[in-house]
Order: C-alpha cells, then sequence, then structure tokens
C-alpha cells in the first residue's frame, strides 16, 4: 500500500535527525522533512499553511488553541526548550543591577506572545515580584525593522505596549539606551559583538537556570509538533504515527551520546555534561507526553492568562489532539 506523503518543517536538531536522515519512518508515512529556522517555520505554517505538520510556538497554538478556531492540532512533542535567563540583556547605562530594577522600565521583545517572552514575564512575577503591567513592552524587530506580531492580542488596558518605529531595531534601541532592556530568544548582535553597552542581567546564568529547575521542576517548554487540522480530520491515525517517531528519533539522538569511544557532538566534555544533566534531571531531561510535562505546561497556561494572551482558562488536554491521551497496553 502506498505511504501517505506528509511535509514537516521543524528545525535540523539531533533530537530530529534520524527523521531529516530517513533512519526513522513514521508508521504509514513517506515524510519530507524540511529543516528551517523556527521565525521561517512559524510564519509560513501560521500565515499560509505551507506545511501538513511543523513546529510551532507553544504560547501561540495554545492561545489559537483558547479561541477555539485554531487551524492546528498538536502532539506533545517538544523540539524546543529553553531556560531563558540567559536571554534577558540590558543597557548598562540603564542603571539595572537586578531583575526587581525592571519596574517603570521600558521592555523590548521581538513581539509579546512569543514563549521565551511569556516565561521570562512569568520567571519575573513569581521569583522577583515585578508583574507584567508594571513595565512598559516595546515590540519589533530585533535585528530588522518591521517585525509584526504573529498573533491578534486582546490585552487587558493596564498592560503597556507600542511599536517600535518602523525605521528601527530592538537592538539597535537597546545598545543606545532607548529601551533599558531586552528579552527574546535570540542574542542581539550587539552583545555577540562584544558592545560594552550591552550585558545579561544573569551573567552566571546556568547557576541560576540550576537552581530555578531545582525549585519549580520546570525546563521550559518552548515549540510543540502540529498538524493541519485538515489533515487530522482525513487522516486521524497521523498524529500517533508521527508522536512514535519522535519519540524514537529523540531516544535514539540520546542513546547516541552515551557512546563512549567517540564523541557525538562537537563538545570536548560532553560526558561530564551528561553526568550533570543526570544528578540534576535524571535519567530523561528531554520528555515527551503530557504527563510528564504536566505542571511546566500548566505554568505556561497560567502566565499566559497573567499577562492577558488567553481569555479563559484552557486545560492541558485540550491543547492537544485527543486520541493521544491515554495509552494503549498489550
Amino acid at each position: 500500500m502506498e505511504k501517505l506523503h506528509l511535509t514537516v518543517a521543524c528545525g535540523e536538531y539531533d533530537r530530529t535527525k534520524a527523521l531529516q536522515t530517513g533512519a526513522v519512518q513514521p508508521e504509514g508515512i513517506h515524510l519530507n522533512y524540511i529543516p528551517l529556522q523556527a521565525e521561517e517555520i512559524f510564519y509560513r505554517m501560521g500565515a499560509h499553511k505551507e506545511f501538513d505538520a511543523s513546529e510551532m510556538s507553544l504560547s501561540n497554538h495554545i492561545t489559537f488553541a483558547s479561541r477555539g478556531n485554531s487551524p492546528f492540532v498538536a502532539i506533545p512533542v517538544f523540539p524546543s526548550r529553553f531556560f531563558r535567563h540567559s536571554c534577558v540583556f540590558i543597557n548598562t547605562d540603564s542603571g539595572i543591577q537586578k531583575p526587581q530594577d525592571f519596574k517603570g522600565r521600558k521592555i523590548g521583545a521581538p513581539e509579546y506572545s512569543i514563549t521565551a517572552a511569556v516565561w521570562i514575564r512569568g520567571m519575573l512575577q513569581d521569583d522577583f515580584g515585578v508583574k507584567t503591567h508594571e513595565m512598559q513592552w516595546c515590540i519589533g524587530g530585533q535585528e530588522e525593522a518591521g517585525r509584526k506580531e504573529r498573533v491578534a492580542l486582546k490585552l487587558p488596558p493596564e498592560i503597556r505596549i507600542s511599536s517600535i518605529p518602523e525605521d528601527k531595531t530592538l537592538n539597535g534601541m537597546l545598545e543606545s539606551g532607548e529601551i533599558d532592556a531586552l528579552i527574546s530568544a535570540r542574542a542581539p548582535s550587539s552583545f555577540v559583538k562584544g558592545s560594552p553597552k550591552v550585558r545579561r542581567l544573569f551573567p552566571n546564568y546556568k547557576e541560576v537556570e540550576i537552581d530555578y529547575y531545582r525549585r519549580t521542576k520546570i525546563f521550559p517548554i518552548m515549540h510543540v509538533l502540529v498538524i493541519r487540522k485538515d489533515v487530522y480530520d482525513r487522516h486521524p491515525w497521523v498524529p500517533r504515527s508521527l508522536y512514535k517517531a519522535f519519540c524514537e528519533a529523540k531516544d535514539r539522538a540520546i542513546a547516541n551520546m552515551h557512546i563512549t569511544n567517540t564523541l557525538a557532538c562537537t563538545l570536548p566534555w560532553l560526558f561530564a555534561e551528561i553526568e550533570q544533566l543526570k544528578q540534576v534531571f535524571g535519567s530523561d531531561w528531554w520528555p515527551y507526553g503530557i504527563e510528564p510535562n504536566r505542571h511546566a505546561l500548566e505554568t505556561l497556561i497560567r502566565y499566559m492568562g497573567e499577562q492577558g494572551l488567553i481569555d479563559k482558562p484552557v486545560k492541558v488536554e485540550e491543547v492537544f489532539v485527543p486520541n493521544l491521551a491515554g495509552e494503549f497496553r498489550i
């Protein structure tokens, strides 16, 4: 029987490499894996639905799901996770010395709704008492002028948000001091190039992030895998087939890291990192599925409600395709 041809757009990750090469093949599917950067995937899938399935901003998908008119269904595969304390940058002349100094400041973000920003704002509130409405949000392109929100916002009036001038970038405004700080999934080019005007809020971010995990048991989820709803309606078996294949690809990548006669990654102390990961997380530091991630997912949903990104409470199960709830037994 001929297999179903599906195109999946996703990042070029070790945890999905076996799907890209064809070493892992989803049951009943001939997979065309297109490796792209996240921003391009999100724009092309969100605006034009170009792919059968793709990586997607988790916060954007939750917003769509909360409104009841999402063109996608999601499976609990999380291609991107990232502790975001390293992604808070400040202007060195702003006078900001600690997170509490963010109150009353102008904070830049490429989009208010991006998942990285949701997690950072939630962390600022829970750990440091800085609430979203106590900052002024400046939205626009980080490195290229003219970026817009992908999701239409319906924010409460106490949250102050404005677009930066069309001819300016957040990177330039951070370096010049026109904004006090920037939160973003990407390090600004001014920081990468070593500008003395830009530094991290948390220079010792690894220590801070390990402490955050030990306290909260949250490894923040950034992206989820979505499938176009019309594909799911025609082929309701596709989500489980893709879920199983993505799990197998991830398991292969992690197993490959444990081969001790050679290094799977170009990291000299890879095995020291793995040993530390096991000390902090246990054996599974990148789980897929709903239950192992319920606490992180419920926390993100809470943050989105507090930050005005969803109008009504959403249950975790409502975020994902229903026929992946539960497991079969033999």
